[in-house]
């Protein structure tokens, strides 16, 4: 595949960003790794396997989406005529049979700016988090509104919009994705496998912080695109405020009101639960799963609830969100911190 480069962005991934580059290296003409302010020795273990590396500035703020499109940039400075970019990031391990299928379906679909294929997750019965990140990546096959991290992007697509919003903390892929669309272009989702994350997610304080995440990039997405046709992320921000303020708010006047009767109104709760339930037994998953994912979309509104508040509280003072890290140490009371003082 001469006219395939690669974009690899990490920080501190380790063994993970090596197992990662053995999986890229070999199939792209060439492969640009981002380093976004590693200590572990990953700008080192880069240039070992071939890889041309570029190292952020640590004046700004690291964002996905600056490494990405400082790694494209760098790429054309190498491969000037590449025609298509992968982008992965570097816990991740590419498929080596992702890299024909996905050029074949550029190739054969010029209205497609962008194929993406079965993300896994590499150790899924490790931990109930890890399996809710498997499930969450099994998305329908075809047309798509959106592709995550992992994607094959035509190069002048990329372009023509500008590629990523830097300034975007989280959600940068559907962002873009929204202006692709915008611009004519269609998202493809490929029944191929793709790549192996490995998110390593132990504690539930990791998948409070990624749920926080996703609130955040809900609540931007909505207010940079909510009021296009595409009312990009409106649905999810009314889902989030609804479950997790509305409805706690009318319970609790309920219960004002109606003394011990306001019990029942804690039923809807389980009632939401067992419809997610049902989706997810038409999606083909297990009983297991489908109880799992369920009890996570419940529960997941409250920390994307922070998310949304934290938002809001920057956007009202002015100021850059900074991104939210669920892997490195534990810093739920720095992240209390910051929804306080934003």
């Amino acid at each position: 595949m001469p006219n395939v480069g690669a974009v690899i962005i990490g920080r501190n991934e380790g063994a993970r960003l090596i197992r990662c580059l053995e999986s890229v290296c070999p199939h792209a003409r060439a492969t640009v790794y981002v380093d976004s302010g590693s200590s572990d020795g990953s700008v080192e273990e880069a240039r070992r396997r071939g890889a041309k590396v570029v190292e952020l500035d640590t004046s700004r703020g690291f964002t996905a989406a600056r490494a990405r499109n400082a790694g494209f940039e760098h790429l054309l400075e190498a491969c000037p005529d590449v025609d298509s970019v992968m982008f992965v990031d570097g816990d991740c391990e590419v498929d080596s049979a992702w890299w024909p299928q996905a050029t074949e379906n550029l190739e054969h679909y010029p209205e497609v700016a962008v194929v993406c294929g079965r993300r896994r997750e590499r150790y899924p019965e490790s931990t109930i988090y890890n399996r809710l990140c498997d499930l969450e990546w099994d998305t329908p096959v075809g047309e798509a509104l959106a592709c995550g991290g992992d994607a094959m992007m035509r190069r002048a697509a990329f372009e023509q919009v500008g590629g990523f919003r830097e300034t975007l903390i989280a959600g940068e892929e559907p962002e873009l994705c929204v202006r692709l669309r915008r611009n004519g272009w269609k998202i493809l989702r490929m029944d191929a496998e793709m790549t192996l994350h490995d998110a390593n997610m132990t504690r539930f304080s990791q998948w409070w912080k990624r749920s926080v995440r996703s609130g955040y990039a809900y609540a931007e997405g909505a207010a940079l695109h909510g009021s296009s046709p595409q009312r990009h992320w409106v649905r999810e921000t009314r889902s989030i405020w609804l479950w997790a303020a509305a409805m706690p708010l009318g319970i609790a006047l309920a219960a004002w009101w109606l003394g011990a009767w306001w019990l029942l109104g804690l039923a809807v709760y389980p009632l939401l639960a067992a419809r997610v339930y049902r989706y997810g037994r038409t999606r083909n998953m297990s009983r297991k799963d489908s109880l799992l994912y369920a009890a996570a979309c419940v529960l997941i509104k409250w920390p994307q609830l922070v998310g949304q508040i934290m938002y809001w509280s920057h956007r009202s003072r002015g100021h850059q969100g900074k991104i939210i890290e669920y892997k490195g140490p534990d810093s739920q009371k720095n992240l209390a911190r910051e929804v306080t003082h934003a």
